[in-house]
C-alpha cells in the first residue's frame, strides 16, 4: 500500500476486521484516517464496515463512491485534501439489523468499534449503569434483532460464543470518564438481563479498552460541499471537515493482541488512559461545552466567533484556572500550556464548529464535562464560579427560550422535561431548584451542594444576560 494510505485505483481493499457503530463524520475524520495509517505502515487487513444506527443518508451519500470519500484538514486559510479508502461497506441498522449482526458475528472481525455519542450508551449519566427502563433497551430485552448499540454489542457477542468463536474487542471512541469500563458495564447489565451464563463469558474472555479521542471536526455543510468538489476536481457528496490537531490514547487490551499498528499511525498506546482523558473532557470538553451555551446566549454562532470575543476568551481563561486544580496531568504535560494549546485550536477561523451543536444533548454531557470537576472543587473548598455559570447558561439553555426572547431548538432527550421544568418555574431560583431535582443528571448530594452557587450564577446570568455575567466571573 502507497505510503499515504490510499488504495491505487482498481486495487484490492484490505478484508474488513472493524465494524464501527455509529458511523459520522467524527469518526471518518479521525479513526478511519489512523487505520488507514496503520495499515499503510504494517499492513493488515482491518478495512471497516460502518453501521448507521438512525438513518441511511450517510451510507446514501457514500454508497456512489464506492465508500471513498474527502477528509480535508483546515489550517487557518490552507485545505489540504486526502482520499481516504478504507471503508469496505456501510450498513444501516434499521433498515437490515439481521445484516448488521452478521457482519458483527464474522469471525474475521477482531474489533467492534464505536461513536455514537453519550446518549447512545442507553445509560444513567448519574450512575453509569444500564438503564432498563430505556425504550430501546426494553425492546432489545424482549427482541433478537436489536435497535441500540449495546443490543447489537450483546447479541453479536451471543451469536459469536454459540459459534465457539472468540469475541471481539468493543473499542468506544466517545467523550466518556472511562468509556471502555462504562460501555463494559451497561453491556454486562444487558447480556445478564437475557442470559447470565453469556455475561460470564464476556466478563472472562471480552475485552474493553479505554480511550481519548481528540479532533475538533464540524459538520459538513453544503458548502463545504461545493468547495471541496471545485478544489478537488472530483464531486464529493460526503467529505469531512477536521483541524490539524489529533490525538488517540489508548488502552493496549485488546482480544488475543489483535489490532492495527496504531502506534504507528501516531496514537499512544498506554497502559492506562485515565490521565489522558480526565485531562481532556475536563479542560476541552468542558470549556466547549461552557462557551457553548455562555457563547450563544451571547449571540456567537461558532466556538472561533465565541473567542474571538476577548469577554468570551477571558472567560475560557478563568474556566481553565477553575479546572486544573481538579486535573491529574498525564506524565510530561504542562497544563497551561496545554491550555494555551486549546485556545489557539478554538480561535482557528476555518473550523466552523457552531455552539449550537455542541450544546446538543447537554443532558448527558455535563455530567463528565462539567459535573465531576464542580464535585472534586466542592470537596476541597474551591469556589467555581465560572463554571457555575456554565451550567447556570446551560439551564437557560435548556428552557427553550434566549435572552432576546427567541425560541432555541434544544436538541437533547430530557428536553421535553427540561422545556417543562423552566416553564413552571417564575424565577431563578426555582428553574435552578427544578432541573437540580433530575436525578438522572444530578445526584442528590450534589444537587445539594450547587443549590447555593448555581442560584447565584442564574440570578446574575438571568438579570444582566451571558456577556455581562461572564464578565462578571472573569474579572
Amino acid at each position: 500500500m502507497p505510503a499515504d494510505g490510499l488504495v491505487p485505483q482498481g486495487a484490492v481493499r484490505p478484508a474488513t476486521g472493524i465494524v464501527h457503530l455509529g458511523l459520522g463524520a467524527f469518526f471518518r475524520g479521525f479513526g478511519c484516517v489512523y487505520v488507514a495509517d496503520a495499515m499503510a505502515a504494517s499492513g493488515g487487513d482491518w478495512g471497516i464496515v460502518g453501521v448507521s444506527l438512525r438513518s441511511p443518508g450517510t451510507r446514501d451519500a457514500l454508497r456512489g463512491q464506492d465508500w471513498a470519500y474527502t477528509s480535508v484538514t483546515l489550517d487557518g486559510a490552507a485545505e489540504t485534501v486526502r482520499r481516504i479508502e478504507v471503508l469496505n461497506e456501510v450498513l444501516v441498522a434499521p433498515e437490515d439489523p439481521e445484516a448488521v449482526l452478521a457482519a458483527m458475528a464474522d469471525p474475521g472481525v477482531r474489533i467492534v468499534s464505536l461513536t455514537v455519542t453519550e446518549k447512545g450508551y442507553c445509560h444513567n449519566p448519574a450512575t453509569g449503569r444500564l438503564n432498563l427502563d430505556h425504550p430501546d433497551i426494553r425492546h432489545d430485552l424482549a427482541h433478537a434483532l436489536p435497535v441500540s448499540a449495546p443490543g447489537f454489542l450483546v447479541r453479536a457477542l451471543e451469536r459469536r460464543r454459540v459459534a465457539g468463536s472468540r469475541p471481539f474487542t468493543v473499542l468506544s471512541c466517545d467523550n466518556l470518564p472511562e468509556n471502555g469500563r462504562v460501555l463494559r458495564g451497561v453491556v454486562l447489565d444487558l447480556a445478564r438481563a437475557i442470559d447470565p451464563a453469556l455475561a460470564d463469558w464476556i466478563a472472562s474472555d471480552g475485552r474493553f479498552p479505554c480511550t481519548m479521542v481528540d479532533r475538533i471536526t464540524p459538520a459538513t455543510t453544503p458548502d463545504d460541499i461545493a468547495r471541496i468538489d471545485a478544489l478537488t476536481g472530483t464531486p464529493d457528496a460526503a467529505p469531512v471537515l477536521h483541524e490539524p490537531f489529533s490525538q488517540w490514547a489508548v488502552e493496549d487490551d485488546f482480544v488475543d493482541g489483535a489490532r492495527p499498528d496504531l502506534a504507528a499511525a501516531g496514537a499512544e498506546m498506554v497502559a492506562d488512559v485515565t490521565a489522558h482523558e480526565h485531562m481532556k473532557l475536563r479542560m476541552l470538553n468542558g470549556t466547549h461545552s461552557a462557551l457553548a451555551y455562555t457563547g450563544y446566549l451571547a449571540g456567537h454562532q461558532t466556538i472561533a466567533d465565541t473567542v474571538a470575543d476577548p469577554v468570551l476568551a477571558a472567560y475560557a481563561r478563568t474556566l481553565w484556572s477553575e479546572i486544573m486544580p481538579a486535573v491529574t496531568a498525564p506524565a510530561g504535560v504542562s497544563l497551561p500550556d496545554y491550555a494555551d494549546a486549546l485556545l489557539a485550536r478554538y480561535a482557528n477561523p476555518a473550523i466552523r464548529h457552531r455552539t449550537w451543536q455542541i450544546a446538543m444533548d447537554g443532558s448527558q454531557k455535563l455530567p463528565q464535562r462539567l459535573l465531576g470537576t464542580l464535585r472534586d472543587n466542592l470537596a476541597a473548598a474551591r469556589a467555581s464560579p465560572a463554571l457555575c455559570l456554565a451550567v447556570a447558561a446551560w439551564m437557560r439553555y435548556a428552557g427553550g427560550i434566549d435572552e432576546t426572547g427567541g425560541a432555541i431548538d434544544v436538541r437533547d432527550p430530557l428536553a421535553d422535561d427540561l422545556r417543562a421544568l423552566s416553564e413552571n418555574s417564575s424565577t431563578p431560583a426555582e428553574v435552578v431548584r427544578a432541573i437540580l431535582s433530575l436525578r438522572a443528571v444530578f445526584p442528590a448530594d450534589l444537587a445539594a451542594d450547587l443549590q447555593a452557587p448555581l442560584t447565584e450564577a442564574a440570578e446574575r446570568l438571568w438579570s444582566v444576560g451571558a456577556s455581562a455575567a461572564v464578565q462578571e466571573v472573569s474579572a
